[in-house]
């Protein structure tokens, strides 16, 4: 690094600000054990609580001109304050840097952990909604990130779990975390895509919750109920139309990042986590759920065939891979001796799956996409990315989200 930011004496322009949030023992930041949150997906904004509902007023409501000093709480940092609404920001992956874009705030945005990995084209069907990172400083490099990065952006919020970035990049330390918080800006975020993990010993909250949280953060609460209404609706929609149970396809979910060459492959089980929340909300059947009691498993020809769902989706089909590239995946499946073998390949039911990572514009479309996918006879068929520009068979108005991120509340 190219000097101790510790020794630095020049006081920073938020060296009057007062941070919640205390450094624990143990992982980098412990939090509230026991609570592991709600599965289910409640709509307030909450201060503490997952469960608070979207009527109850916190200390992060604004005064019709001038917000005052406010704070949101948010495990592992518990209770984190402001002084003023944050104008500038970074996330790491893709959950909530798309809360951001959801709450209107693109312009604010200074820097990514990761720039690459988000499935972008889906902001392409939101009518005058430009999302592009092109410009965006991507902080991940060389297997690490560089804490001097964190002064240049000097960012006023930091959409991170902690724990998560300690995972993620070797040699950050608690007190890497202090001094980010202390002298460039507060640190606020969940790692929400999957439960029970060892490390993540603290509260978990859904999508919305976490969300609620973050509309805290930005001051705003009109975007994300308008949102959350979209939400909805949309879930209402779904669970009146799904075909019953035993109709239902066998669905298996591997990653497009499997060695296809030598016929291995990453295997999930439908998890608790946002990162297969879709699944859940369309009532999946999970074709490896009884055979995976880990978070993954490594499977060859031979387990796939042994279970050989009825279809195949492929994780990060969206997010990591373009079409092209994932055609030549699907290809080489194809001609595999064993492959060609599996009645998902036989009947053509290979598909490109969504990030796990995923915010509440994502979690929109990745969920029309996969009802799409697995019940056409119900939602229409899946066509490829071109399927969401025809304008037919659609779960929640386009139309109405583009608004809502542009400020037509």
């Amino acid at each position: 690094m190219a000097r101790d930011i510790q020794e630095r004496e020049a006081p920073t322009r938020r060296e009057y600000v007062k941070y919640g949030g205390a450094l624990l023992g143990g992982t980098v930041l412990a939090g509230c054990t026991g609570d592991t949150g709600s599965e289910s997906e409640p709509t307030g904004t909450g201060t503490g609580d997952p469960s608070t509902s979207a009527g109850e007023q916190s200390s992060a409501d604004s005064a019709a001109d001038e917000r005052d000093p406010f704070s949101v709480t948010m495990e592992p940092m518990g209770e984190v304050s402001f002084e003023e609404t944050p104008e500038t920001w970074m996330a790491y992956f893709s959950t909530y840097g798309d809360m951001a874009v959801a709450l209107g705030q693109l312009d604010g945005i200074s820097g990514l952990v990761f720039t690459e990995n988000w499935p972008t084209a889906f902001y392409d069907h939101l009518p005058g909604v430009d999302v592009s990172f092109d410009d965006v400083p991507q902080l991940f490099a060389g297997g690490g990130l560089d804490k001097e990065a964190f002064y240049e952006m000097d960012c006023d919020v930091h959409l991170m779990d902690p724990n998560f970035i300690s995972r993620l990049a070797d040699g950050w330390e608690e007190s890497d975390y202090e001094d980010i918080r202390t002298n460039v800006g507060p640190i606020i975020g969940n790692s929400i895509r999957r439960r029970g993990e060892d490390w993540h010993d603290y509260a978990y909250y859904s999508l919305y919750d976490a969300f609620g949280r973050i509309a805290q953060v930005f001051d705003e609460r009109e975007r994300y109920e308008a949102l959350a209404r979209v939400h909805e609706d949309m879930r209402s929609t779904i669970k009146s139309e799904l075909p019953p149970a035993e109709e239902r396809p066998t669905v298996g979910l591997l990653s497009i990042n499997s060695d296809f060459e030598n016929g291995a492959f990453y295997a999930y089980p439908v998890h608790d986590g946002n990162g297969h929340k879709q699944y859940r909300d369309l009532g999946m059947r999970g074709a490896f759920d009884d055979h995976i009691d880990a978070s993954y498993g490594e499977w060859d020809y031979e387990k796939l065939l042994e279970v050989d769902p009825d279809a195949l989706l492929f994780q990060y089909g969206f997010s990591h891979v373009s079409t092209g590239e994932f055609e030549r995946r699907m290809q080489r499946m194809r001609e595999d001796p064993l492959g060609q073998q599996l009645t998902a390949v036989q009947n053509d039911r290979l598909y490109r799956g969504g990030t796990s990572y995923q915010g509440p514009i994502v979690n929109l479309f990745q969920t029309e996409v996969a009802a799409k996918q697995f019940y056409p006879d119900t939602f229409g068929e899946w066509n490829g990315l071109e399927t969401l520009s025809e304008g037919t068979g659609r779960l929640f108005e386009y139309e109405r989200v583009a608004a809502i991120v542009n400020g037509d509340v």
